[in-house]
C-alpha cells in the first residue's frame, strides 16, 4: 500500500541563513508544522546506536548518510503525528535541513508533495559564521562552536546541498534575500505561503 504523501513546504539555504528562525515563526501560524531536521537529529538519545552514529558525523561537519537521516526524519515525523502535534490532513509542513542533497530529494519524492520552496539567500559568508557561532552560544550547540566545522560545513552546502534547488520546477522555487530584520523576511515568505495555503483551504 503505497504511503500518502504530506503537503510540504521547503526552507532552503545555506547554513546560518535563517531557516530555523523562520521555521519556528512560520509554525505558530495554524496549518503549518514547523519540522527542522537538526531538532529531531538532537532529540535524539546521544547514547543510542542511532545517536552514537550521528554524532559521529556531525561532529566532523559532514552530512548523515541518506538512509540514516530519512530514516531518522521519518521518525521523527510520524510520532509528532501520533501525538497529534502534526496534523497530515489539515497541516502543510515547513520543513527546514531536508533534503540536503540530490539523493536525499529523490527518496522523499514517496514521503512528500513539495508545493513550495522558499530559498532564503545571503551573499556575506562572513555574517552567517558570526550568526552560527552566537547560536552555538546561545542555545548551547556544540556543533555550532567549531569554526573549522562551520566552514567544512559551507564547503558540503555548496558542492551538494545547492544542487537540490535543481530538482524542483522553477515556478515553485521564491528566492528570499535573508538579510534584513526577521520581520522583513517573515513578510517575504508570507507573501510566497499565503496563496499556497489558500488554495489548500479551498481544495485546489
Amino acid at each position: 500500500m503505497a504511503t500518502e504523501r504530506r503537503k510540504a513546504v521547503l526552507l532552503f539555504g545555506a547554513p546560518g541563513v535563517g531557516k530555523g528562525t523562520q521555521g519556528r515563526i512560520l509554525g505558530q501560524i495554524p496549518g503549518f508544522f514547523h519540522l527542522s531536521s537538526g531538532d529531531v537529529f538532537r532529540s535524539i538519545d546521544i547514547e543510542s546506536p542511532e545517536g552514537q552514529e550521528i554524532y559521529k558525523y556531525s561532529s566532523r561537519g559532514e552530512l548523515v548518510p541518506d538512509d540514516l537521516s530519512i530514516r531518522i526524519w521519518k521518525q521523527g515525523l510520524d510520532a509528532r503525528a501520533t501525538l497529534s502535534m502534526y496534523k497530515p490532513r489539515k497541516d502543510i509542513l515547513i520543513l527546514d535541513g531536508i533534503p540536503r542533497n540530490i539523493q536525499q530529494a529523490k527518496i522523499l519524492e514517496q514521503h512528500i508533495d513539495v508545493l513550495k520552496v522558499l530559498h532564503l539567500t545571503c551573499s556575506d559568508e562572513e555574517e552567517m559564521i558570526h550568526r552560527i557561532r552566537h547560536r552555538a552560544i546561545r542555545e548551547n550547540r556544540a556543533d555550532d562552536a567549531n569554526e573549522t566545522v562551520i566552514r567544512r560545513r559551507f564547503e558540503i552546502y555548496r558542492e551538494e546541498s545547492a544542487l537540490v534547488l535543481s530538482c524542483y520546477p522553477e515556478e515553485i522555487v521564491a528566492h528570499i534575500d535573508a538579510i534584513g530584520s526577521p520581520a522583513g523576511v517573515l513578510l517575504a515568505c508570507l507573501e510566497q505561503l499565503v496563496p499556497v495555503q489558500d488554495a489548500l483551504f479551498r481544495g485546489e
